[in-house]
Protein backbone atom coordinates (compact mmCIF):
# COMPACT_ATOMS: atom_id res chain seq x y z
CA UNK A 1 0.00 0.00 0.00
CA UNK A 2 1.69 3.09 -1.27
CA UNK A 3 1.14 6.73 0.84
CA UNK A 4 0.62 9.64 -1.65
CA UNK A 5 0.47 13.71 -0.86
CA UNK A 6 -1.07 15.65 -2.84
CA UNK A 7 -1.37 19.70 -2.83
CA UNK A 8 -4.60 21.31 -4.31
CA UNK A 9 -6.10 17.75 -3.99
CA UNK A 10 -9.74 19.84 -3.38
CA UNK A 11 -10.71 20.27 -7.07
CA UNK A 12 -9.92 19.67 -10.50
CA UNK A 13 -6.55 16.92 -11.44
CA UNK A 14 -5.93 17.09 -7.45
CA UNK A 15 -8.86 15.89 -6.89
CA UNK A 16 -9.22 13.18 -9.75
CA UNK A 17 -6.05 11.68 -8.55
CA UNK A 18 -6.63 11.65 -4.99
CA UNK A 19 -10.00 9.72 -6.31
CA UNK A 20 -8.05 7.46 -7.92
CA UNK A 21 -5.37 6.62 -5.92
CA UNK A 22 -8.08 5.69 -3.04
CA UNK A 23 -9.41 3.32 -5.51
CA UNK A 24 -6.35 1.56 -6.22
CA UNK A 25 -6.07 0.83 -2.06
CA UNK A 26 -3.53 3.31 -1.26
CA UNK A 27 -3.77 6.15 1.63
CA UNK A 28 -3.89 9.33 0.66
CA UNK A 29 -2.82 12.70 2.81
CA UNK A 30 -4.42 15.58 0.68
CA UNK A 31 -4.02 19.52 1.12
CA UNK A 32 -6.13 22.17 0.33
CA UNK A 33 -6.76 25.71 0.85
CA UNK A 34 -10.68 24.91 1.84
CA UNK A 35 -10.55 21.15 3.51
CA UNK A 36 -14.27 20.72 3.54
CA UNK A 37 -14.36 20.34 -0.09
CA UNK A 38 -13.18 16.83 0.42
CA UNK A 39 -15.19 15.46 3.08
CA UNK A 40 -17.46 13.03 1.01
CA UNK A 41 -14.01 11.49 0.38
CA UNK A 42 -12.86 11.50 3.82
CA UNK A 43 -16.57 9.88 4.88
CA UNK A 44 -16.00 6.96 2.34
CA UNK A 45 -12.25 6.34 2.90
CA UNK A 46 -11.92 3.78 5.91
CA UNK A 47 -9.37 5.97 7.46
CA UNK A 48 -7.31 5.87 3.97
CA UNK A 49 -7.42 9.51 3.30
CA UNK A 50 -6.17 12.53 5.82
CA UNK A 51 -7.21 15.99 4.72
CA UNK A 52 -4.93 18.93 5.68
CA UNK A 53 -5.22 22.77 5.32
CA UNK A 54 -2.28 24.19 3.73
CA UNK A 55 -1.38 27.57 1.66
CA UNK A 56 1.71 26.29 -0.69
CA UNK A 57 2.84 29.77 -0.84
CA UNK A 58 3.53 29.80 2.88
CA UNK A 59 6.93 28.15 3.20
CA UNK A 60 7.07 27.06 7.13
CA UNK A 61 3.29 25.57 6.73
CA UNK A 62 4.54 23.88 4.05
CA UNK A 63 7.49 22.18 6.12
CA UNK A 64 5.35 21.56 9.35
CA UNK A 65 2.28 20.24 7.07
CA UNK A 66 4.60 17.61 5.29
CA UNK A 67 6.36 16.46 8.32
CA UNK A 68 2.55 15.82 10.07
CA UNK A 69 2.39 13.93 6.38
CA UNK A 70 4.58 11.78 6.80
CA UNK A 71 3.83 11.04 10.69
CA UNK A 72 -0.05 10.04 9.54
CA UNK A 73 1.03 6.94 7.73
CA UNK A 74 4.21 6.94 8.77
CA UNK A 75 6.04 7.04 4.89
CA UNK A 76 5.61 9.30 1.69
CA UNK A 77 5.86 7.24 -1.87
CA UNK A 78 4.48 9.65 -3.95
CA UNK A 79 3.97 13.27 -3.92
CA UNK A 80 1.84 15.29 -6.31
CA UNK A 81 2.68 19.42 -6.71
CA UNK A 82 -0.72 20.20 -7.94
CA UNK A 83 -1.89 23.14 -6.48
CA UNK A 84 -1.53 26.03 -8.70
CA UNK A 85 -3.76 28.55 -10.61
CA UNK A 86 -3.70 29.96 -14.34
CA UNK A 87 -3.56 34.05 -15.00
CA UNK A 88 -4.31 35.47 -18.66
CA UNK A 89 -3.28 38.45 -19.46
CA UNK A 90 -0.49 40.22 -22.21
CA UNK A 91 2.63 40.84 -21.05
CA UNK A 92 2.12 44.22 -20.93
CA UNK A 93 -0.98 43.95 -18.95
CA UNK A 94 0.16 41.83 -15.90
CA UNK A 95 0.30 43.63 -12.99
CA UNK A 96 2.87 43.28 -10.78
CA UNK A 97 0.97 41.49 -7.35
CA UNK A 98 -0.65 39.23 -10.69
CA UNK A 99 2.71 37.90 -11.51
CA UNK A 100 3.93 37.70 -8.30
CA UNK A 101 1.22 35.56 -6.98
CA UNK A 102 1.34 33.13 -9.90
CA UNK A 103 5.21 32.32 -9.37
CA UNK A 104 4.55 32.13 -5.40
CA UNK A 105 1.69 29.68 -5.93
CA UNK A 106 2.59 27.69 -9.39
CA UNK A 107 6.86 28.07 -8.81
CA UNK A 108 7.53 28.41 -5.18
CA UNK A 109 4.79 26.46 -3.82
CA UNK A 110 5.94 23.24 -5.76
CA UNK A 111 9.65 24.60 -4.61
CA UNK A 112 8.94 24.71 -0.66
CA UNK A 113 7.10 21.11 -1.05
CA UNK A 114 10.07 19.40 -3.03
CA UNK A 115 12.36 20.78 -0.33
CA UNK A 116 10.92 19.96 2.08
CA UNK A 117 9.82 16.01 0.99
CA UNK A 118 13.14 15.63 0.05
CA UNK A 119 14.48 14.87 3.08
CA UNK A 120 11.69 12.13 3.99
CA UNK A 121 12.01 10.04 0.61
CA UNK A 122 16.29 10.27 0.69
CA UNK A 123 16.25 8.65 4.01
CA UNK A 124 12.91 5.91 2.96
CA UNK A 125 15.74 5.62 -0.41
CA UNK A 126 12.81 5.46 -2.70
CA UNK A 127 9.91 7.83 -3.89
CA UNK A 128 8.42 9.35 -6.95
CA UNK A 129 7.58 13.63 -7.23
CA UNK A 130 5.45 14.44 -9.74
CA UNK A 131 5.42 17.80 -11.25
CA UNK A 132 1.93 18.67 -12.40
CA UNK A 133 3.43 21.36 -15.26
CA UNK A 134 1.70 21.82 -18.61
CA UNK A 135 1.78 21.98 -22.09
CA UNK A 136 2.45 25.46 -20.91
CA UNK A 137 5.58 24.46 -19.80
CA UNK A 138 6.41 23.34 -23.24
CA UNK A 139 5.33 26.43 -25.95
CA UNK A 140 4.28 30.00 -25.18
CA UNK A 141 0.55 31.11 -25.61
CA UNK A 142 -0.16 34.61 -26.18
CA UNK A 143 -1.45 36.13 -23.32
CA UNK A 144 -0.83 33.56 -21.07
CA UNK A 145 2.65 34.29 -20.88
CA UNK A 146 2.66 34.52 -17.31
CA UNK A 147 1.31 31.53 -16.94
CA UNK A 148 4.02 30.21 -19.63
CA UNK A 149 7.13 31.65 -17.27
CA UNK A 150 5.84 29.65 -13.97
CA UNK A 151 5.67 26.68 -15.93
CA UNK A 152 8.78 26.67 -17.73
CA UNK A 153 10.66 28.06 -14.79
CA UNK A 154 8.98 24.74 -12.80
CA UNK A 155 10.15 22.47 -15.95
CA UNK A 156 13.91 23.77 -15.47
CA UNK A 157 13.84 22.74 -11.39
CA UNK A 158 12.72 19.70 -12.15
CA UNK A 159 15.05 18.76 -14.76
CA UNK A 160 18.06 19.65 -11.97
CA UNK A 161 16.14 18.44 -9.58
CA UNK A 162 16.01 14.92 -11.29
CA UNK A 163 19.75 14.65 -11.79
CA UNK A 164 20.32 15.46 -8.24
CA UNK A 165 18.54 12.87 -6.69
CA UNK A 166 18.51 10.08 -8.61
CA UNK A 167 21.07 8.84 -6.71
CA UNK A 168 19.08 8.40 -3.97
CA UNK A 169 16.44 6.29 -5.54
CA UNK A 170 14.38 9.13 -6.24
CA UNK A 171 12.01 9.28 -9.73
CA UNK A 172 11.21 12.95 -11.23
CA UNK A 173 8.13 13.53 -13.66
CA UNK A 174 6.83 16.13 -15.11
CA UNK A 175 3.32 15.86 -16.26
CA UNK A 176 2.21 18.12 -18.65
CA UNK A 177 -0.95 17.86 -19.54
CA UNK A 178 -3.07 19.90 -22.19
CA UNK A 179 -6.21 22.13 -21.30
CA UNK A 180 -8.59 20.20 -19.83
CA UNK A 181 -12.18 20.57 -18.97
CA UNK A 182 -11.79 21.21 -15.74
CA UNK A 183 -12.02 24.56 -13.81
CA UNK A 184 -8.92 26.05 -15.33
CA UNK A 185 -10.65 28.02 -17.50
CA UNK A 186 -13.08 28.82 -14.46
CA UNK A 187 -12.62 29.66 -10.87
CA UNK A 188 -8.98 28.54 -11.27
CA UNK A 189 -8.15 31.09 -13.95
CA UNK A 190 -7.62 34.87 -13.12
CA UNK A 191 -7.94 37.71 -15.18
CA UNK A 192 -5.73 40.92 -15.24
CA UNK A 193 -7.01 44.38 -16.22
CA UNK A 194 -7.83 44.34 -20.47
CA UNK A 195 -6.28 46.57 -22.43
CA UNK A 196 -8.25 47.08 -26.17
CA UNK A 197 -5.09 47.27 -27.91
CA UNK A 198 -4.77 43.21 -27.16
CA UNK A 199 -8.31 42.52 -27.98
CA UNK A 200 -7.44 40.74 -31.02
CA UNK A 201 -4.99 38.58 -29.80
CA UNK A 202 -7.37 37.42 -27.20
CA UNK A 203 -9.82 36.62 -29.53
CA UNK A 204 -8.23 34.34 -31.59
CA UNK A 205 -6.88 32.24 -28.33
CA UNK A 206 -10.49 32.37 -26.87
CA UNK A 207 -11.40 30.92 -30.72
CA UNK A 208 -9.80 27.87 -30.22
CA UNK A 209 -12.16 27.03 -27.24
CA UNK A 210 -15.43 28.14 -29.16
CA UNK A 211 -16.85 24.71 -28.50
CA UNK A 212 -15.20 24.34 -25.41
CA UNK A 213 -12.51 22.65 -24.00
CA UNK A 214 -12.19 18.99 -24.80
CA UNK A 215 -10.09 15.54 -23.41
CA UNK A 216 -11.26 14.12 -20.38
CA UNK A 217 -9.88 15.21 -17.16
CA UNK A 218 -10.30 11.37 -16.08
CA UNK A 219 -8.13 10.05 -18.38
CA UNK A 220 -5.41 12.47 -16.83
CA UNK A 221 -5.93 10.22 -13.41
CA UNK A 222 -5.60 7.42 -15.02
CA UNK A 223 -2.57 8.24 -16.90
CA UNK A 224 -0.90 9.51 -13.82
CA UNK A 225 -1.50 5.70 -12.29
CA UNK A 226 -0.05 3.83 -14.97
CA UNK A 227 2.93 6.43 -14.41
CA UNK A 228 3.07 5.80 -10.80
CA UNK A 229 2.91 1.32 -11.66
CA UNK A 230 5.93 1.97 -13.81
CA UNK A 231 9.49 1.01 -12.33
CA UNK A 232 11.16 3.28 -15.17
CA UNK A 233 8.70 6.64 -15.07
CA UNK A 234 9.82 9.01 -17.71
CA UNK A 235 11.20 11.97 -17.17
CA UNK A 236 8.47 13.83 -18.76
CA UNK A 237 4.71 12.56 -19.81
CA UNK A 238 2.69 14.53 -22.17
CA UNK A 239 -1.13 14.15 -22.10
CA UNK A 240 -3.39 14.93 -24.65
CA UNK A 241 -3.69 13.87 -28.02
CA UNK A 242 -4.10 17.31 -30.21
CA UNK A 243 -1.46 18.84 -28.02
CA UNK A 244 1.38 15.87 -28.66
CA UNK A 245 1.56 16.32 -32.06
CA UNK A 246 1.82 20.09 -31.53
CA UNK A 247 4.44 19.62 -29.33
CA UNK A 248 6.28 17.32 -31.05
CA UNK A 249 6.18 19.38 -34.46
CA UNK A 250 7.71 22.82 -32.12
CA UNK A 251 10.40 20.80 -30.94
CA UNK A 252 11.30 19.65 -34.49
CA UNK A 253 10.98 23.59 -35.87
CA UNK A 254 13.05 24.64 -32.81
CA UNK A 255 15.97 22.08 -34.32
CA UNK A 256 15.66 23.72 -37.50
CA UNK A 257 16.03 26.75 -36.81
CA UNK A 258 18.86 26.43 -34.39
CA UNK A 259 20.42 24.08 -37.87
CA UNK A 260 19.29 27.31 -39.84
CA UNK A 261 21.83 29.88 -38.05
CA UNK A 262 24.39 26.90 -37.21
CA UNK A 263 27.61 28.91 -38.59
CA UNK A 264 26.69 32.09 -36.52
CA UNK A 265 26.17 30.01 -33.24
CA UNK A 266 29.53 27.93 -34.40
CA UNK A 267 31.30 31.03 -34.99
CA UNK A 268 30.49 33.12 -31.55
CA UNK A 269 32.25 29.84 -29.38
Amino acid sequence: MRTWFITGAGRGFGRLITEHALKAGDNVVGTARRPEALDDLVAASDGRLVVLPLDVTDRAAVFATVERAAEAFGRLDIVVNNAGHGLMGAVEEVGEADARAIMETNFFGALWVTQAVLPVLREQGEGRILQMSSVSGLMAVPTMGLYNASKFALEGLSDALAQEVEGFGIHVTLVEPRIYATDFMGTSLKMSPRSTDYEPVRAALMAKYAGGVPGDPVKVAEAVLQLVASDAPPRRLLLGDGDFDVIVDLHHDRVEQWRSWESVSRAAG
